[in-house]
């Protein structure tokens, strides 16, 4: 079991991240909550000892997707409909880099972890195939159809 001081370092640090991870994949605030608290659980009952910082970052982005993966497979998950983020977050999406996050969001699951994971937390195709368990060549692949998907989308919202 952690320290308390050793679990507020990491909530400082990682927090941002677990969140933002959570409304790439959930795309709902009150699920992201709920899987934020269960990733910080799950910190605090681990003995884990991290061989580093790297190594420490990237077992919260596994457990955080692998917490949002649970919530997808919930009973009350499967049986119902979740609310939409945008309706979370208007102000924030009004704004360029907002709408990039709208239409990231609308990408289905596999491209928006990729795009995530490369552009908002700087990994690159390797770091990203060692988390998500994929191939190197296959995360270049998501990648690429990922942005292209984006860049017809905004193309298209900026013509026209």
């Amino acid at each position: 079991m952690r320290s308390e001081e050793e679990t507020n370092a990491a909530i400082e640090k990682y927090s941002d991240m677990i969140r933002r991870i959570c409304m790439v994949n959930l795309k709902n605030y009150a699920d992201t909550e709920d899987v934020f608290q269960t990733v910080f659980m799950k910190y605090v009952l681990s003995s884990k000892a991290f061989e580093s910082e790297e190594h420490e970052k990237s077992w919260f982005i596994r457990v955080t997707i692998n917490a949002c993966k649970d919530i997808f497979k919930s009973f009350f998950r499967t049986k119902t409909d979740p609310l939409d983020i945008i309706s979370d977050y208007k102000s924030e999406l009004s704004t360029e880099s907002g709408e990039i996050l709208r239409v990231i969001l609308t990408l289905p699951e596999k491209y928006r972890q990729v795009i995530y994971l490369h552009y908002y937390e700087g990994y690159t195709a390797p770091e990203i195939g060692g988390i998500l368990g994929k191939n190197e060549n296959t995360v270049y692949t998501l990648l690429a159809r990922a942005r292209k998907l984006l860049k017809d989308e905004l193309a298209g919202d900026y013509n026209g």
